[in-house]
């Protein structure tokens, strides 16, 4: 019996390092590839779900398929991946290639004439196994920078045969090599409950570890009341290299146990906003599992796992360990002891002052009051009921109240000094359509919208600008939202709603006037204000004759919408690269181009620019 589970573990060895051994690598295959991201590395709002492989820092580099197939799927684009190919294998696998400079000479061809086809400058098309068939080592095209892209690169993905990227080390490509471990910048503790307490305080602290003897430590001990959650920001290295990459792998273990186990080993696109569950503000790890966070790389995958709790006076020690795809791994240790919560206040001096501050942590409301003469037993006003609210404790001169807003959402807390209004309006529960309305706004957030349950707060400043929730809270898909009576009726036509940054930078979210409201959709919290654009884009010409045509086109508010170009009459494909501003044509035959030119290019918010030439 123990012989043959032994053989049939060592047939599924073989058949999976045979299968490994059937891709070609894409880039130079053969020779020891340079890489400038990874699998699993962290990105803004999604895992990096390839490898992107370095090409020399120029355009140009042959790209190859790894095996044979044929291309089920292709798009031009001047945004996300730009020029890429999908290419199905015979076994159910894909293998993606992109930022691709441009198409081998047969698939630009036939891409071309589908453009113009259809008149479009930027196509996806999903085809049939007979359209473009493809052999091992075939050449694709050549590397580039287009789409979203840095710098010269191709970004490559192995999916399986439910789309979700696997990650291509899996493959045994020899020409990747690594010996680097690890690196750890920061630590954090976090609590998680009501009765929390991280060093007798309801807030969550980073800590710096050092680096002893090959090991990360943090040198004094961690108080904890209650239970709390460990996060990670660490990163991990490449021989050779000075890019920065990710960990697939995190290891938390408490009092010599195993308690919790983060292993990125696919991307299921359909998940991939829940990142943001899955770290603190895109950048720590969170060693613990969050509620509704549905990403299967947690063992155990239980709510609640992760989460250490120490009895008074218990001391425990932690570990972490951070290992890439290669075995390297470094590891932190670290002290914590459990300590009875603070119930008795220090004195507080009642001539210090502040001002209030209100901030909110999942369901948890904490408010920081300067002290008071009239008493410290605030109370909490939810509908018609009154409920008497002590402070968990006292820090710095201050009072501190924490409130489960589940008990109920307050209209106003009286803090003996002052009536506090609060923002919050209602509960949104994560997986439930839910419909708001009031007299400013009104919001229809769908089944999928949230990534978690979530405490809807709105702020108007004035009738231009409204404020839901804060950036640093996050949605899966859309929010339609309805801004009731904004006063801008009478620039309707090229006022729309744009997002402000903190920094004060405006981009553009768009919306359509329904009489004298404004109905818009977005996937961020933040800060909406209305803006008015009526300066069309501008164009420069750089190059007009009968082989091509080359235009710079801009535009400083709302931004490009689309352009469209005719020569004598006949429409033109025309290739868009937005880092540089630059449209340029591509003929699709050899016949020189002659007669009058019309290019038009249209902003967001709907104005129109217009360039006239003729080519004799």
């Amino acid at each position: 019996m123990k012989s043959s589970k032994f053989l049939l573990v060592f047939l599924l060895f073989f058949s999976f390092k045979l299968q490994a051994q059937e891709y070609l690598f894409p880039v130079k295959p053969g020779e020891r590839a340079s890489l400038s991201g990874n699998f699993s590395e962290i990105r803004p709002n999604h895992f990096h779900s390839g490898i992107d492989v370095k090409i020399g820092g120029v355009d140009g580099e042959p790209i190859l398929a790894i095996s044979d197939g044929y291309v089920h799927r292709i798009k031009l684009s001047t945004y996300g991946y730009g020029n890429v190919i999908y290419l199905k294998h015979t076994n159910g696998q894909s293998s993606v290639y992109a930022h691709l400079r441009n198409f081998s000479p047969k698939i630009s061809r036939f891409m071309r004439e589908e453009m113009y086809k259809a008149e479009k400058n930027e196509l996806e098309l999903f085809l049939s196994p007979e359209t473009l068939p493809i052999k091992k080592g075939e050449i694709l095209g050549n590397g580039g920078n287009t789409g979203s892209s840095g710098g010269p690169h191709l970004h490559f993905e192995i999916r399986d045969s439910l789309e979700r990227a696997l990650d291509p080390f899996s493959f045994g490509f020899a020409e990747v090599v690594d010996n680097t471990p690890p690196q750890l910048y920061r630590v954090a503790i976090r609590p998680i409950g009501l009765d929390s307490r991280v060093n007798g305080k309801f807030q969550r602290q980073e800590f710096n570890p050092v680096l002893e003897g090959g090991r990360y430590v943090l040198r004094e001990p961690i108080k904890i009341t209650g239970k709390i959650g460990v996060e990670v920001y660490a990163i991990d290295r490449m021989d050779g290299v000075n890019n920065i990459f990710g960990v697939p792998t995190y290891e938390l273990w408490e009092g010599g146990k195993n308690r919790f186990k983060v292993h990125v080993d696919h991307v299921d696109f359909a998940h991939t906003r829940f990142l943001l569950q899955h770290t603190h503000q895109n950048r720590f790890i969170k060693l613990y599992l969050e509620p509704n966070n549905p990403m299967q790389l947690y063992r155990p995958d239980s709510l609640g796992a992760g989460l250490i709790g120490l009895l008074p006076g218990e001391h425990s020690e932690v570990t972490v360990q951070m290992i890439d795809f290669f075995g390297n791994g470094r590891a932190l240790s670290f002290q914590m002891e459990g300590e009875e919560p603070k119930h008795f206040f220090s004195p507080a001096n009642v001539n210090s002052s502040g001002r209030t501050q209100v901030s909110y942590h999942r369901e948890i409301m904490k408010i920081e009051a300067a002290p008071s003469y009239f008493g410290n037993l605030a109370r909490v006003y939810v509908n018609s009921r009154e409920m008497e609210l002590p402070p968990a404790y006292m820090e710095q001169g201050k009072r501190i109240y924490l409130w489960d807003m589940n008990f109920g959402i307050p209209d106003s807390v009286d803090l003996c000094t002052e009536i506090l209004k609060t923002s919050v309006v209602k509960k949104i529960p994560f997986g439930k359509e839910i419909f708001f309305a009031n007299r400013d706004i009104a919001i229809h957030f769908a089944e999928n919208s949230m990534l978690d349950d979530l405490f809807l707060r709105i702020e108007k400043t004035n009738n231009t600008k409204i404020r839901i929730n804060s950036p640093q809270e996050y949605l899966q898909a859309n929010m339609e939202v309805l801004w009731k009576n904004p006063g801008k009726t009478e620039l309707s036509t090229f006022t729309h709603v744009y997002f402000q940054a903190g920094n004060g930078r405006k981009s553009f979210v768009g919306g359509e006037w329904e009489g004298e409201d404004i109905r818009f959709k977005t996937r961020n919290f933040g800060t909406f204000v209305l803006e008015e654009d009526r300066t069309a884009p501008s164009i420069r010409p750089v190059r007009i004759n009968r082989e091509e045509i080359r235009f710079l086109i801009r535009d400083d508010k709302s931004g490009i919408r689309d352009f469209e170009a005719y020569v004598d009459g006949k429409w033109l494909l025309m290739r868009y690269e937005h880092k540089q501003n630059l449209i340029w044509s591509e003929k699709l035959d050899k016949q020189p181009l002659k007669g009058e030119v019309l290019l038009k290019v249209r902003d967001m918010a709907g104005n129109e620019a217009r360039y006239t030439a003729v080519i004799n």
